[in-house]
């Protein structure tokens, strides 16, 4: 069995598919809108199959996690994978010329990961990792 996709909502359908096709290849679909519920999504592919869903609609009230300072049960980030640390560094690197948020690394954890966390434009968690030999 596999993980056919994750979804999130956002507030601003073009800027968040824009985000995740410029900084993480995602391939988008072609937008579905539905317009009885007033629904749209794009549907973004990236390297390997996974798929992630980005969905808008009127009404669908805000997250209250706090996804900077806490976190709490439930989903709490997606994590892209790079083939090595200079990989890491340089997405790292873009990502905060681009005026994104660093929250933590690029670091090197105890379960043989080098990673870096930050949000996206609708503050969700992303990591960036790689596999280290330490």
């Amino acid at each position: 069995m596999t993980l056919e996709h994750v979804a999130l909502w956002t507030t601003d359908l073009e800027k968040s598919k824009d985000f995740y096709v410029k900084y993480f290849a995602g391939v988008p679909n072609e937008r579905y809108f539905n317009s009885n519920k007033q629904f749209e999504s794009y549907f973004l592919t990236f390297a390997g199959g996974a798929r992630l869903e980005i969905m808008k609609m009127p009404n669908i009230p805000a997250n209250q996690n706090d996804t900077i300072q806490a976190q709490y049960l439930g989903l709490i980030h997606l994590a892209f994978g790079v083939d090595s640390m200079a990989e890491v560094d340089a997405k790292a690197a873009e990502l905060k010329a681009a005026g994104f948020p660093i929250l933590s690394g690029p670091r090197k954890t105890g379960d043989g990961y080098y990673e870096f966390e930050t949000l996206d434009p609708d503050q969700n968690r992303l990591e960036v990792t790689a596999l280290w030999r330490g």
